[in-house]
């Protein structure tokens, strides 16, 4: 490691982890200094959140030491940890649903007097760390009600009211929007302002170098190295990462553009008004807009899982009038969730089960009954198309790597032989290696005529991947941009209601 001033408020040496006799972690060196920025990068499955896990208590180190100002340091759990002053942000939703946000921010250690809990002295304290975010949700508000992107705040505010000496970050933005990825930032800042010590892990190297002073990578469980971010490059960083340079971050492939596969006209829902638009086969169209924009209610509205008041869909010319998601499948439409752990996938089962699920008719044999063979026959065939690893259908998916997880998820899309694929953050928590193997798989799709929808938050994404871009402000389609005349300034005017032009 390079020689740094001051003193690390933490040093992890010689850290070693194995699951079942399989090494995760290779003897990892790990440093965070207070009043900085450490940002931890990789791929998935480098070893990070093993890393971090074992630093904040929930893993037990199989050897190396870690020292905490100075002194050794023990950990007996999470809570142990806490108490320390060393507090985690998790990457997967840790929340009680049925609880009020109050309730899950102070959640085993509420308040009390005399006669039970404090409600007031609760509900002040979890409004302050709130408005602290910038999240305008009443703290009484029940978690359950939340999208991904709020529930991810209130993930945040958790962290925050342990005021931990060392916070860890992990891909703490993967849900939130532009606005919602300001205030956390302006907080993160403070926090820096203040001599904490904050361990950022992202795969989004913006705000890697918007945020961090130093930058350790970690490649295969194995430390690469820890530089200061200064004088650091995208290229530098990626390549430390992955090995290998990446040639081309957004590989967009030109295909002619077949008939109008789903046209969309005046679509009302709860969450949308008057959304007209259209996807044909052979395009991807790029949906954008801030969080609350109605992007994802979109999207459900048009697989069947959100209910309609208003509009007319066409589906190749015809009809199209989901009144579930199964209609929607059979249809010929597949959804791909943002959220791939709660609503794409079945943890607990195999690949196998998990690909196979969608469309069980086509293994059934007799009643009641289902070839298991032609279950795994068909599940390889993915494995071996979008390259999932481990390439064992049997693995349980829990077991996978973030990215290997979402190419199961689109893979349970493609089983029911789509017409239309709608994609919601297809590579929300996935790496820069994995992303480019989903960005080569989705333009393999579009080449072969499918019509994709794809909403993403990362405006590089949206405008290196799509053919036409579609802006959304409050439930509205404010412009529809042909690929050549979008930019960045002019898809944020539209998603925050500057302009707004609907035009196919």
């Amino acid at each position: 490691m390079a020689a740094v001033a001051g003193q690390p408020i933490l040093e992890m040496r010689g850290i070693t982890k194995q699951f079942s006799g399989v090494p995760a972690l290779h003897g990892v060196e790990f440093r965070a200094f207070p009043g900085e920025v450490m940002a931890l990068l990789g791929e998935n499955g480098a070893g990070k959140s093993t890393l971090m896990k074992i630093l904040a208590g929930a893993y037990d180190r199989t050897a190396g030491e870690i020292a905490f100002r100075g002194a050794p340091l023990e950990l007996k759990g999470p809570r142990d940890a806490q108490l320390k002053g060393i507090s985690i942000i998790h990457q997967e939703l840790n929340l009680v649903q049925e609880l009020s946000i109050a309730e899950n921010i102070f959640l085993g250690r509420e308040p009390v007097t005399r006669l039970g809990i404090d409600w007031k002295a609760l509900n002040a304290g979890a409004e302050q760390l709130l408005r602290r975010l910038g999240v305008q949700a009443s703290p009484r508000t029940r978690v359950g009600t939340l999208s991904v992107g709020q529930q991810q705040m209130v993930e945040i505010a958790k962290a925050l009211a342990f005021d931990a000496s060392i916070i860890i970050m992990d891909e703490p933005t993967g849900a939130l929007g532009d606005a919602e990825s300001a205030s956390l930032f302006k907080v993160i800042r403070e926090l820096k302002a203040s001599g904490k010590a904050v361990i950022y892990i992202s795969h989004r190297l913006k705000e890697v170098f918007e945020l961090s002073d130093r930058v350790t990578v970690l490649r295969d469980g194995r430390l690469i190295g820890e530089v200061a971010t200064a004088g650091l490059t995208e290229d530098a960083v990626i390549e430390m990462m992955v090995g290998r340079r990446l040639t081309e971050r957004y590989p967009h492939v030109e295909v002619a553009p077949g008939p109008v596969r789903l046209a969309v006209d005046n679509l009302e829902s709860r969450f949308t008004r008057r959304a007209s638009f259209s996807v044909r086969g052979g395009e991807i169209v790029g949906v954008t807009g801030l969080m609350g924009a109605g992007r994802t209610e979109l999207a459900l509205a048009l697989f069947g899982a959100l209910a309609r008041t208003g509009g007319t869909l066409a589906l190749d010319g015809e009809p199209y009038a989901p009144g579930s998601p199964h209609d929607a499948v059979a249809r010929g439409v597949a959804y791909v969730s943002e959220d791939r752990k709660r609503r794409g996938l079945l943890l607990g089962l195999s690949i196998k089960d998990n690909i196979a699920l969608p469309a069980l008719e086509r293994f059934e044999r007799h009643l009641f009954y289902l070839s298991d063979r032609a279950e795994r026959a068909a599940a390889r065939g993915y494995v071996e198309k979008l390259a999932i690893r481990p390439p064992r259908e049997d693995q349980q998916v829990r077991r996978l790597s973030g990215g290997n997880q979402q190419k199961v998820s689109i893979a349970k899309g493609l089983i029911t032989a789509p017409r239309l694929l709608i994609l919601d953050e297809p590579t929300r928590g996935v790496d820069v290696g994995a992303k480019q193997e989903i960005y080569h798989l989705i333009n393999g799709l579009k080449q072969d005529g499918l019509a994709i929808l794809m909403i993403s938050s990362e405006m590089p994404e949206i405008l290196g991947m799509s053919d036409r871009i579609m802006v959304m402000h409050e439930g509205a389609v404010t412009g529809v941009l042909e690929r050549g005349e979008a930019s960045q300034e002019t898809i944020m005017r539209l998603a925050i209601g500057l302009e707004g032009r609907q035009r196919e």
